[in-house]
């Protein structure tokens, strides 16, 4: 038997969702982000990897200190969200690969042992588990605010100072306020971007 999605949770994870604004005041709570997490863990990396990272930006202090690397169209709507969390990379993931890929205890050293292969194979992955991120938020019935426009070695020195993490985006979490979408951009049609080879 075939499994798919219905229309509704099809329409909820993609064709109404937008990229959110503005927010209510309603407060995003622990255990909403907890239920996000255990749902997109789930999703796959090569080899199991899991590089991402989410640091939760709750208090005024730190959100005060986000808020000063951000480009400055992505200010206010931080300073007002709910919630804003900084995903990153942890550039150090192989560590855990024997916990997380037991039946292949020495790739750690194997494959990943140098920092560059270590880079490259964790920002891809890591990017993966970004998208995955903002589907599940959305799958809990909030709305997600991604954004890249921020000055991320500033970001890296505010938040990850021992160098480990990497920032990839930042994303404002809660229940979308009365102006916060925009009209939905063009997409690209099958034509466009589908090739059979």
């Amino acid at each position: 038997m075939t499994l798919a999605l219905d229309g509704a949770a099809q329409d909820l994870l993609f064709r109404e969702a937008h990229t959110a604004h503005s927010f209510t005041d309603e407060p995003v709570t622990d255990e909403q982000i907890r239920a996000v997490y255990d749902l997109v863990k789930y999703a796959p990396t090569a080899f199991n990897q899991s590089p991402l990272r989410i640091t939760l930006v709750r208090s005024p202090e730190a959100r005060e200190r986000l808020v000063r690397h951000l480009a400055e169209g992505n200010r206010a709507k931080t300073a007002a969200a709910p919630l804003t969390a900084v995903l990153s990379v942890d550039l150090h993931f192989h560590e855990r690969l024997p916990e997380l890929l037991p039946h292949a205890p020495t790739l750690k050293d194997d494959v990943f042992a140098e920092p560059a292969v270590r880079e490259k194979h964790g920002t891809f992955n890591a990017a993966l588990q970004v998208g995955y991120f903002i589907v599940g938020v959305r799958a809990a019935g909030l709305a997600a605010g991604p954004m890249t426009g921020f000055d991320a070695d500033g970001i890296d020195k505010e938040f990850f100072g021992d160098g480990r993490q990497r920032v990839l985006a930042v994303v404002n979490i809660g229940r979308p306020g009365p102006e916060s979408y925009r009209p939905r951009s063009p997409r690209l049609a099958y034509e466009d971007a589908v090739t059979t080879v």
